[in-house]
């Protein structure tokens, strides 16, 4: 039984579909129940109640009663004896066993269906399993029940065929996709795929194959050619675009399969389908592992509008909007007629003349998957069309409408994955019906009928980065060509080895940088564009790209291929589906040709900003790059790295272990310090180090029992590491670090008081949390520590112009911080301070540590967005204000201008550096 939010609803509705085939009265509704997250102990007790004489209820959830009648009649009586209870049940069921009536009190939703259709109804029940009507709508629970149906067939047809050719295999679920999205939708008789099996196949499934394949056989052939064919097969039309035109190889099929096939065709409403997302949904059931780790997701519809309203939805728009405000106003003048004609005809030349343009528009998506990004091109598209012919219809209503202009092969994608690939293809065709229903609504007289196929894009397998993409989708000069998509998300150290490859393919440099895998598409995107001044890209991207070392390395060379960035969303979160969300911070980062002059637009959660220029930061400003440097930019003391053990947790001591030793051998507090890394500082935790860092230090210590056994066992370890390292120089070192395994790998203490600096901070804070620690402290790589800074310095570090710095330059887990020396500390720009500025710099300071003294709490707690005290809260925005007047009197305006205001000074003082 089903007993969790999160229930597969096609279970429920198998399970539900064995209890009406042939009811058990009695037993009936506990058996209906138990397959939503109804407690047994409910059930029971209302199962009490009828035995009482009393209605069937569960308080809160249902009321239900059998009857005899109407059952209509019966759900509207229950309504109106409860009508004065305080607590209504959620629902109101009547059945008596040949119909179901049933009310949902809150949303006031009916149900009033025979019993045999209580399966595809399962989800009217869904709010007992804590989801709403919203939620699944917001989803589209039809896709979301394709997709598990899919996945399940996809699994038995798989264990059955272990041995197949995989894209034999994949292009005949693609085939049935078709084939059951056809019968549902008109474009073949209802119902005449899932009849066939049915009433042609035996049910152990043994001649299930045959059926098939004699049926895939002739939808590719003309009916004029079919003379010798059975009569059963003379009813489905002729399909072609190659659909069927390659031989169905042959699969076993068992009862399980062939009733999940048919399952497919008698419960689920294909005309439901969105082809955008239920592409990207039928992806994921590559395999029941790939399921488990990544979910049934699929890039939300709302997130692919970012992409191609400012790639080239918006323009569009804009300029039918022109037009059809010329009109009115031309309808609205008091002139003569037959100037408002010779108007209105002017105005339709050029609807005409933007008709032809969008017909000729061709689009490439190199990464395409299941092919989201380009249906919703394609379908925005046909909207925009369907637009176009109404207001020319209004304006000059012809005697015949012109059918769409927009070919499929005017999309253009490559995709790695033969399924996905496929996907991609059907998709498409499903999308094309789909638009062509839609401009039939509207213009009634215009006949689009989608068989037979005409073409289903252009969408070819393989690498998109060892891909040529101009024999893909070649073009001229004065083509108008849009490069858009989501390319895949791959850190630079996470890279397999084929993907380094791939990298080096495409940068054919002697010595590349480490770059992050979607590097590759942005480059050859640039390069795609850069010669042509109809051209366009827009990719999604994870936003380490627009931060850290990703910066210099990838934008370098992007921005060197001749391209300017003309649009951009800075980060936000890409949203999959409801199911396992996938939350990755991403960008949208538009390209243009660098050699024509176009607007430029930043955007941002409700508004955009035109801007002058934007930069590889995703900012307004000049295209400068931040680069990493050994020394600081400004007259700042050297930041150091904390020290880095490589104790495999020898030297490193948890609090209670260390008080614990401490009892045995007091001797030991000569030889530990406190150890400190950014979880503890900012948790106001503890742990302890053994800390000898010479030899003589070892000596005067190694007759500790503790001690010696801890050192022992490193060595040991170190040894053991030793062995394993292939390379000589590398396996020497370790040999040489297992000789002196009483100390630290590397140690870069002083005996200095310090300003510590954790290296990663959660990006729910507004300043990273910083402070002094005493000399008696070691502070752990990969954190920092600023020795005896003047206070000023460590003033400056905590302000809000620090902080934009650090938010702009350095890298990042997500939202959380990457706090870095030599690309962050070391570039910092500093404006000269007047003494008077450094003195109240200080005083503000102080006593910001004064105020967290006597807030008491962590510093984790105390500089969280939600928990700051608001007087520590007026004390930073305090020195935030003095800071930032050394930069500019007047206030900022946003982040935004301090970050141009501080690359602007970055740019300056490199330039009196060099």
């Amino acid at each position: 039984m089903v007993k969790n939010r999160d229930s597969n609803i096609t279970e429920i509705e198998d399970g539900i579909k064995k209890i009406v085939t042939n009811p058990d009265k009695e037993n009936f509704i506990d058996n209906f129940l138990s397959y939503y997250t109804i407690p047994k102990a409910s059930i029971t007790r209302a199962k009490r109640y009828v035995s009482e004489g009393k209605d069937f209820t569960i308080k809160n959830k249902l009321l239900y009663r059998e009857v005899k009648g109407d059952v209509v009649l019966a759900v509207d009586t229950i309504e109106q004896e409860i009508l004065n209870q305080k607590s209504k049940p959620r629902y109101i069921m009547a059945t008596d066993f040949h119909y179901v009536a049933a009310v949902d009190t809150k949303t006031r939703e009916t149900l009033n269906i025979s019993i045999q259709e209580l399966p595809t109804n399962a989800d009217f029940f869904l709010a007992w399993n804590g989801i709403e009507k919203a939620d699944y709508q917001a989803e589209n629970l039809a896709d979301r029940k394709a997709a598990e149906r899919f996945a399940k067939l996809y699994d038995v047809i798989a264990k059955d065929n272990p041995n197949a050719d995989e894209h034999a295999f994949n292009l005949f679920l693609i085939r049935v996709l078709f084939l059951l999205f056809a019968e549902d939708t008109s474009i073949m008789k209802k119902g005449a795929f899932t009849n066939v099996l049915k009433t042609r196949t035996k049910e152990d499934g043994s001649n299930f194959n045959d059926v098939i394949r004699e049926l895939f056989e002739v939808l590719d052939i003309s009916t004029l050619n079919r003379s010798e064919k059975p009569e059963w097969l003379l009813g489905f039309p002729y399909v072609n675009g190659k659909l069927f035109g390659e031989k169905h190889a042959n699969l076993l099929f068992s009862k399980v399969s062939r009733q999940l096939l048919i399952e497919a065709g008698e419960m689920l409403n294909w005309n439901e389908i969105n082809p955008d997302i239920l592409g990207a949904m039928i992806q994921s059931v590559a395999s029941a592992e790939d399921r488990h780790v990544s979910g049934m997701h699929y890039t939300s519809i709302s997130n692919i509008m970012k992409v191609i309203n400012p790639l080239f939805l918006n323009e569009l728009n804009g300029l039918l909007n022109d037009l059809k405000s010329l009109y009115e106003d031309n309808e609205a003048k008091v002139i003569m007629e037959k100037t408002r004609k010779a108007n209105n005809r002017g105005i339709v030349k050029s609807l005409y003349v933007l008709l032809e343009r969008i017909s000729n528009m061709k689009f490439l998506d190199p990464a395409c998957g299941s092919g989201n990004f380009l249906i919703i091109a394609y379908k925005e598209l046909r909207r925009l069309e369907i637009k176009i012919l109404l207001l020319i219809d209004e304006i000059q209503q012809p005697d015949t409408m012109p059918l769409s202009s927009i070919q499929l092969n005017n999309f253009n994608g490559i995709e790695i994955d033969d399924f996905a690939h496929e996907v991609a293809r059907l998709s498409l065709w499903i999308a094309e019906h789909q638009m062509n229903e839609e401009l039939k609504k509207v213009l009634p007289g215009v006949i689009a009928e989608l068989l037979p196929l005409k073409d289903a894009g252009n969408i070819v397998q393989g690498n998109a980065l060892r891909i040529d993409w101009n024999e893909v989708l070649p073009f001229k000069e004065n083509d108008e060509v849009y490069v858009l998509g989501n390319p895949p998300y791959i850190g630079a150290d996470k890279l397999k080895h084929s993907q380094k490859c791939d990298l080096d393919f495409v940068f054919d440099e002697v010595s590349r940088p480490k770059l992050d895998y979607i590097s590759g598409w942005f480059y050859l995107g640039s390069k795609y564009i850069a010669s042509y001044t109809n051209t366009r890209v827009a990719f999604v991207s994870t936003n380490s790209l627009n931060q850290g070392s990703q910066v210099e390395k990838v934008w370098e060379r992007v921005l060197g291929a001749g391209v300017q960035i003309y649009f951009a969303y800075q980060s936000f979160k890409w949203n999959n589906s409801a199911k396992n969300n996938a939350n990755v911070i991403v960008s949208i980062i538009g390209l243009s040709p660098k050699k024509i002059q176009t607007e430029k637009r930043i955007y941002f959660n409700d508004s955009v900003k035109v801007v002058d220029n934007i930069n590889a930061y995703l900012v307004e400003g000049p295209d400068i790059i931040v680069k990493s440097r050994r020394k600081p930019l400004s007259n700042m003391p050297n930041l150091i790295v904390g020290s880095r053990p490589n104790d495999s947790q020898q030297l490193i001591l948890e609090k209670e272990v260390y008080k614990e030793e401490l009892k045995k051998n007091p001797r030991l507090i000569e030889c530990t310090r406190k150890y400190i890394g950014g979880k503890q500082f900012t948790t106001n935790s503890t742990r302890y180090c053994i800390w000898l860092p010479t030899y003589s230090d070892y000596e005067k210590f190694k007759d500790i029992s503790f001690i010696e056994k801890r050192i022992t066992n490193l060595k040991k370890l170190r040894l053991k590491k030793a062995e394993d390292l292939k390379d000589p120089k590398q396996k020497m070192k370790m040999i040489e670090l297992s000789n002196q395994s009483f100390k630290f790998q590397n140690i870069r203490d002083k005996e200095s008081d310090g300003w510590f600096i954790p290296q990663a901070s959660s990006g729910a804070r507004d300043y990273i949390p910083m402070g002094y620690v005493n000399a008696k402290t070691v502070i752990a790589d990969p954190n920092f520590i600023l020795y005896e800074p003047e206070i000023w310095q460590a003033a400056l570090l905590m302000s809000k112009m620090h902080m934009v710095w650090v938010n702009a330059v350095s890298g990042k887990l997500k939202e959380d911080y990457r706090y870095s020396a030599e690309l962050v500390y070391n570039t910092f720009p500093i404006k000269g301070l007047s003494t008077q500025r450094k003195n109240e710099m200080t005083r503000v300071l102080l006593e910001i540590l004064d105020l967290r003294e006597y807030e008491g709490g962590t510093l984790a707690e105390l500089y969280s967005k939600s928990t700051m005290p608001e007087n520590l809260r007026k004390k930073h925005e305090e020195l935030d204000g003095i800071v930032d007047r050394a930069y500019q009197q007047r206030p900022f305006d946003s982040d935004e201008e301090r970050l141009a205001t501080l690359l602007k000074l970055y740019q300056e003082m490199t330039v009196m550096r060099e």
